[in-house]
């Protein structure tokens, strides 16, 4: 399904990432239900699938919270004709945040930077972000003129609204849904929690992620519809982006059937309000650059 066919911008896939095992290692990637992934995927991996989907653009999003990935990930942007922007890391709660975001501004790449975002789905705290200096280094991601992504689960979606609320300044982009329980088939408390989140203004949400949510043998679109019918919902169109999680996405579907997933998905929007979801979204939140299939650059502001 060429989502991007009739488009300037063609699609923007919003989230997805890359690993080189000789460089790094992925600690995080354990055990038999992960095997699939202990490998290297690198962008030339990733590319052909994209373009065949009519992606133009992407971004790239941190996997590991080291400092050392988020400027080799601007230097593959800088390399890179797919690349548009690039969400990395960096130690929140370091009195020398604002130091560091100005560095990474400043290096090889550093034009690429987007965003910033911390794996809070792996802190013990569900309160994590509401600490101090969590919050002051929040304010500094918010002062350089960043996004900042949410990686949490469920039951961290209150903090998230809390701090959303003390931020206004802040664009939060809530990855792959607030990761809800697609396979047990339950709602609630998780789309109550995200309706107050997406109550605040300051707040933006991805389509991505549902597959390995769900069932990821025997997953269905039907199976996902009422977790996206919710967001589009809470969020509305022009708050909600497209992303493919890839290549975690292939523990339970390929490229190309994310992007057909996700097509089904928003099949019932006017033609203008899937552009806001598979475009606009990302360009306006992240304020990308792309050159779009008439040659002619594509730029939104930040929200």
């Amino acid at each position: 399904m060429n989502l991007g066919a009739n488009t300037a911008e063609g699609v923007i896939d919003a989230h997805h990432h890359v690993w080189d095992l000789s460089v790094r290692d992925q600690g995080w990637i354990t055990g038999r239900e992960l095997a699939p992934l202990r490998r290297d995927f690198l962008l030339a991996d990733l590319e052909p699938e994209a373009r065949a989907a009519g992606v133009t653009a992407t971004v790239l999003v941190q996997t590991i919270d080291v400092p050392q990935e988020t400027p080799e990930f601007l230097a593959l942007a800088r390399d890179s004709d797919m690349v548009a922007g690039v969400v990395g890391w960096t130690d929140l709660t370091s009195p020398d945040v604002a130091r560091a975001l100005a560095a990474l501004r400043e290096g090889l790449g550093g034009e690429y930077l987007v965003g910033i975002r911390h794996q809070v789905q792996g802190e013990s705290d569900p309160r994590w972000l509401l600490r101090p200096d969590v919050l002051r280094g929040l304010a500094a991601v918010a002062e350089a003129g960043l996004v900042y992504d949410l990686v949490v689960r469920p039951h961290q979606l209150a903090a998230a609204h809390e701090t959303a609320q003390l931020l206004p300044g802040l664009t939060f982009v809530l990855d792959h849904a607030g990761k809800p329980p697609v396979a047990s088939g339950e709602l609630r408390p998780w789309a109550e929690a995200v309706r107050l989140l997406a109550s605040l203004p300051n707040t933006v949400c991805k389509l991505s992620g549902l597959v390995t949510e769900a069932d990821r043998e025997e997953w269905s679109v039907e199976d996902l519809r009422p977790y996206a019918d919710t967001v589009l919902d809470a969020f509305g169109p022009r708050r909600l982006m497209f992303g493919s999680d890839w290549p975690v996405c292939r523990l339970a579907a390929t490229y190309a059937e994310v992007v057909s997933a996700a097509g089904e998905l928003t099949a019932a929007l006017h033609p203008a309000e899937r552009h806001e979801v598979f475009a606009r979204t990302a360009l306006r939140t992240y304020g990308l650059t792309v050159t779009g299939s008439s040659g002619a650059d594509q730029e939104a502001p930040c929200a």
